[in-house]
């Protein structure tokens, strides 16, 4: 029986265009700024989303961190969210390694800052008690929320917000395509609004390794810079960038697909006794879910079990009792029936 992997749109491997544009790439040294492969897609990224310039570098983790630490100095604030990705899932590196202090603010239902709350907290003036705020961090789609897309005219009124305050915006935009294709506009009608991005091309667009952020051209030129000190500097990356550009020409124009394979999973799932699930949260590729109160099941052992018995990976988070399942390219229709076929199975061996 073979593996059936829910838990991310990380776990994808390259199509076989992928692997045959990777073995024929031509190369340089991207250091020095002569990898060609590397080169065609930072102006790809720039010009899909608006920007002046691009940078690749080696994940979104490294991405978001060479952007907070190009828009800001020691000591210095970003205010972000509190359930978004570079708060709670990047081991705090924008503290640890740059000494600039997070700032948490709530978001709403699809990951939005209050702007009220936002304009409240950045700190103005030169008050030597605090911090001086100079960032804001948001991110689309949200990935805490149910992979929920944001639409432009947020950012729009996120844009003028910061530019009355004089504030730079960063958009963790890891599935930004994701959200762009659920909203039907083109990324920049949302990036238009930002300072820089940061695009995963790992998640759900099936290249094995890599992000890039964009931005002006002189911010990208400091973010280099700032990649160097983060260790990000590749030599020959052509031979990964070769799957990035063919991430972003093509794997971009089917997200749809994994969309309506996200939703079909939902509908599908709500018709179990014993899972609570809103169908309608579906926007893009993510599907949360839970199990009711009464049903004696934990998140552990349901996917304990799974693995076990049927080879199918599901994620989510076990201290909250949260199920998590992801589509991507290597998730169909046949996919999709046998996990709710197990899961049905689980849950007829107990009484709901």
């Amino acid at each position: 029986m073979d593996k059936i992997d829910f838990r991310s749109d990380t776990v994808t491997w390259p199509t076989p265009e992928m692997r045959e544009a990777m073995a024929q790439a031509p190369l340089g040294d991207d250091v020095y700024g002569e990898d060609p492969t590397v080169n065609r897609l930072e102006a790809l990224a720039a010009e899909m989303l608006g920007k002046e310039a691009g940078l690749f570098v080696s994940s979104g983790t490294q991405g978001n961190l060479t952007c907070v630490l190009t828009h800001t100095g020691r000591g210095e604030e970003a205010i972000v969210g509190a359930d978004g990705h570079i708060f709670t899932s990047e081991a705090g590196g924008l503290a640890a390694l740059g000494g600039v202090v997070p700032k948490p603010l709530p978001t709403d239902s699809i990951g939005r800052l209050n702007l009220l709350e936002v304009c409240a907290a950045a700190v103005r003036g030169s008050d030597n008690h605090y911090p001086i705020t100079r960032l804001i961090c948001t991110e689309n789609s949200a990935g805490s929320n149910h992979g929920a897309a944001i639409p432009p005219d947020y950012f729009a009124a996120l844009r003028r917000l910061a530019d009355d305050l004089g504030l730079q915006i960063h958009l963790d935009g890891a599935r930004l395509f994701n959200a762009s294709t659920a909203l039907g506009v083109d990324p920049r009608e949302i990036t238009q609004h930002v300072d820089s991005v940061s695009i995963c091309l790992s998640k759900g667009l099936c290249a094995p390794v890599g992000s890039v952020v964009v931005g002006s051209a002189p911010f990208i030129e400091r973010a280099r810079r700032t990649r160097k000190i983060l260790g990000g500097g590749m030599r020959q990356a052509g031979v990964i960038a070769a799957a990035g550009l063919i991430a972003l020409e093509k794997m971009t124009r089917r997200l749809d697909e994994d969309h309506r394979h996200a939703r079909l999973l939902a509908e599908k799932l709500a018709q179990i006794p014993g899972v609570v699930i809103d169908p309608n949260r579906v926007q893009t590729n993510m599907v949360f879910f839970e199990l009711a109160p009464q049903v004696p099941l934990t998140h552990a052992r349901v996917v304990k079990e799974l693995r076990e018995r049927d080879q199918i990976w599901l994620g989510g988070y076990s201290s909250r009792n949260l199920f998590r399942a992801v589509t991507h390219y290597w998730v169909g229709e046949e996919e999709i029936e046998r996990l709710v076929n197990a899961f049905s199975r689980v849950m007829l061996g107990v009484s709901v």
